[in-house]
């Protein structure tokens, strides 16, 4: 999957304009607050996701003399699935709306699965740096790519939960309400046990992958490591019983769960084990090595998905050069062969690392090729 031209009118701070990448390597460079990021979020906006920034879409529009323009629209060619393709996104009102091949779409989360992106972003940082909620949502986020069904099963538990905490709080003012909490306890289990499924599966199969990415970025001079912590089941649980596992854990946890007014075990108290040469990389992990770690997660869910897919994700990597030694910013510029990327700096030194490759200069939300 490969982006072959991408243009824009009154998105963000960017002049009308467009560009035309290489198949390869694609270093947007230039000072902070120019315009480099708006490109990637631009190009990210075709997977049918939202802002990697959190933005509202009302915020996407270009903003002059204290007022938004009326609407700012997108046009990306690309190739993917086999055949050239063209797709627009135009926001107006607040809102998003998309035309794949020339056909209108309902919505602008439609066009899942037509585009497919990568992204890391400096905010991906927490992945390492916070609690296990950051954890659980890139696996969620990860598997919902590859398993779009399994966002529905995901809200099926969260539902459940829910049910379940709202009647945890009730039964010590009712107690006649206890007797139904097992009704709900086998209905946790069931979804639960199905994400700790998907979940686990999901890890054993990005692992590898991120060792061999790591290996190259640490030049062979770390490891990193992943386990799947489950609350509701042992290591060493068959996949097939994770719910059985789940309901028992439920069971034995009820007068805690009771006390407590909430679920104190199941996917949703899980965390993803991140190491470093067998130590929590949230810990002992340095700023470089940290972020090298979620470099290796992002770019092995791009292997993953290429995987699924047949063909290659686009990979988008904002910010990513700082804090990164002259050999890892090497390894990002030349040695992730075979997938288009984009990657924005500030730093016109890392330039020089550069052996093949296009590079784009922003400056004022003004895009023009460099050398």
């Amino acid at each position: 999957m490969r982006v072959t031209e991408l243009s824009f009118e009154n998105y963000r701070n960017l002049k009308t304009g467009s560009f035309v990448p290489t198949d390869g390597v694609n270093v947007i460079c230039g000072s902070n607050a120019q315009g480099k990021t708006n490109l990637l979020e631009g190009l990210w906006l075709f997977t049918g996701g939202h802002s990697f920034r959190g933005a509202r879409d009302g915020d996407l529009v270009r903003m002059q003399a204290g007022e938004a323009a009326e609407a700012a629209s997108l046009c990306m060619k690309f190739f993917g699935g086999g055949r050239e393709q063209e797709a627009q996104l135009k926001i107006r009102n607040g809102r998003r709306s998309a035309v794949l091949n020339g056909v209108n779409r309902k919505t602008a989360s439609s066009l899942v699965g037509a585009f497919c992106a990568v992204v890391f972003s400096p905010e991906h940082l927490s992945l390492v740096k916070d609690g296990p909620s950051e954890r659980r949502a890139f696996l969620d986020g990860a598997i919902c790519q590859i398993h779009p069904s399994y966002a529905t099963l995901l809200n099926q538990y969260t539902r459940t939960l829910q049910q379940r905490n709202t009647l945890l709080k009730d039964i010590p003012r009712h107690r006649e309400l206890l007797d139904t909490l097992e009704i709900w306890d086998e209905r946790l289990a069931g979804f639960g046990g199905a994400v700790m499924g998907e979940r686990m599966r999901y890890t054993r199969r990005l692992r590898p992958a991120a060792e061999e990415i790591y290996h190259g970025i640490s030049r062979a001079s770390e490891a990193i490591g992943m386990e799947y912590q489950m609350t509701g089941a042992a290591k060493d649980t068959s996949s097939s019983d994770y719910g059985a596992a789940l309901l028992q854990a439920l069971s034995r946890c009820r007068r805690d769960d009771l006390a407590a007014g909430f679920t104190t075990v199941g996917p949703h108290r899980d965390d993803l084990l991140l190491t470093l040469n067998g130590t929590p990389a949230r810990i002992f992990g340095s700023q470089g090595q940290q972020r090298s770690v979620v470099l290796a997660l992002k770019l092995a869910e791009a292997s993953v998905l290429e995987q699924v897919m047949g063909e290659a994700p686009v990979v988008l990597l904002d910010d990513v050069m700082s804090e990164l030694d002259a050999g890892r910013q090497g390894y990002l510029l030349n040695h992730l062969e075979g997938r288009q990327i984009f990657i924005t700096c500030c730093d016109p030194e890392s330039l020089r690392l550069l052996e093949k490759g296009r590079v784009f200069l922003v400056e004022d939300g003004v895009v023009c090729e460099g050398r």
